[in-house]
């Protein structure tokens, strides 16, 4: 067979192809459009916008305090004698801690109260003297009164003289009382940083470390720093609850009992403390607490569903039924839970918003098949 009969034939199949496939695309053309089923119409669903109160909690760690902590160092300079207390120690008010001894300090004693004794005889001499020119003086021409008046003088100034003295000795009397080192309130000692026989003195002139810590541990403060968002909401009566890590599954609740009334301007946020009783020493200063603030709201808002509110690039805003058309209102958001969020704006009770707004819904656009359903609760 040659090459132009077998180029023949196959020109012959495509053209029969060709022919067959505009015929049966000819022929589904030409079918009826059987299917008459129509298009259900979209339905928006709306709410009546109504006001309510939303109350939430809020989580935040906080931090366990001492109700009172002190550094206790001496007071003058000195050495320690003997410690009655080391760490873990629990003590009560005016107990002794520690006692310090300091020759020198015996020293000035002794000679204070020897120029006591001796202003003492001093005054004593000049006031003798002034009582004498005194009677003296009853009978006219025997005393000037010049020479009374002196004698006056040096006596006033003699018992001057006496007071300052006697001031002297009670303050070196007072300084030895400084070496004896007592506790201020009851707690608990949490540091020592002395032993018997070392150098001690006020806070850099004898050391730099205090001899004892003292906490106040039967009563706690619980510390927390609330975000600006949610100060409007607290309240100095309010009960929290708390956990630590250390006893996950037992929950403890506090009192709000201070408010400090002013933001922080690093952290932007206001610090709240509440007071724990802790009789059992189970809470430790320094501990984290996970603390759960309720924050009730104080005036009914409008509350929507969350999907009603649409956050786009541009603004936040809900969209009103008006007339059969959409209308972008715009928003600001307050606090949100359980699905539902506080809007603030342009809104009156009773409006028609959409329950699922989103931007496709443009500003204007018409509203033909709305059905009002209630707003989840």
């Amino acid at each position: 067979m040659n090459m132009t009969l077998i180029n023949s034939r196959l020109i012959l199949g495509a053209l029969l192809a060709s022919g067959f496939l505009m015929d049966s695309c000819g022929s589904s053309s030409a079918k009826p459009d059987n299917d008459t089923t129509a298009a259900a119409p979209v339905v928006t669903n709306t709410f009546a916008l109504q006001k309510g109160k939303l109350s939430t909690d809020f989580n935040v760690p906080g931090e366990l305090i001492a109700y009172q902590q002190v550094d206790l160092y001496a007071k003058v300079n000195s050495f320690v004698k003997k410690l009655y207390v080391d760490i873990g120690s629990e003590v009560t008010t005016g107990q002794i801690l520690a006692t310090m001894e300091a020759p020198e300090i015996t020293s000035q004693i002794d000679a204070a109260s020897a120029r006591v004794k001796a202003q003492e005889s001093i005054f004593i001499a000049s006031k003798a003297n002034y009582d004498r020119m005194y009677e003296t003086s009853l009978t006219p021409g025997t005393i000037s009164q010049n020479d009374l008046d002196q004698a006056a003088a040096r006596k006033n100034s003699d018992s001057a003289q006496l007071e300052a003295a006697r001031s002297n000795l009670k303050e070196a009397v007072d300084t030895r009382d400084y070496l004896v080192l007592k506790a201020p309130f009851s707690g608990v000692i949490s540091a020592r940083n002395i032993n018997p026989g070392a150098y001690v003195g006020p806070s850099g002139k004898g050391q730099d470390l205090p001899m004892f810590t003292l906490q106040q541990q039967s009563l706690l403060r619980l510390v927390v720093s609330v975000p600006e968002l949610y100060t409007g909401y607290l309240s100095d009566k309010d009960i929290v609850k708390f956990t630590v890590k250390a006893l996950p599954n037992q929950p403890f609740t506090a009192r709000v009992r201070r408010l400090a009334g002013a933001i922080d301007n690093r952290l932007r946020s206001e610090r709240i403390e509440m007071d724990v009783e802790n009789p059992r020493n189970q809470l430790l200063p320094g501990m984290v607490a996970e603390v759960s603030v309720p924050l009730p709201s104080n005036d009914s808002t409008f509350l929507v569903p969350r999907t009603a509110v649409v956050n786009s690039t541009e603004k936040i805003f809900v969209i009103r039924a008006n007339n059969g058309k959409a209308e972008w209102i715009t928003v600001k958001t307050g606090r949100e839970a359980s699905g539902r969020i506080e809007v603030y704006g342009d809104l009156k009770e009773g409006d028609t918003l959409v329950t699922a707004a989103s931007e496709e819904i443009r500003d204007g656009s018409a509203l033909s098949n709305t059905k009002i359903t209630p707003a989840s609760k």
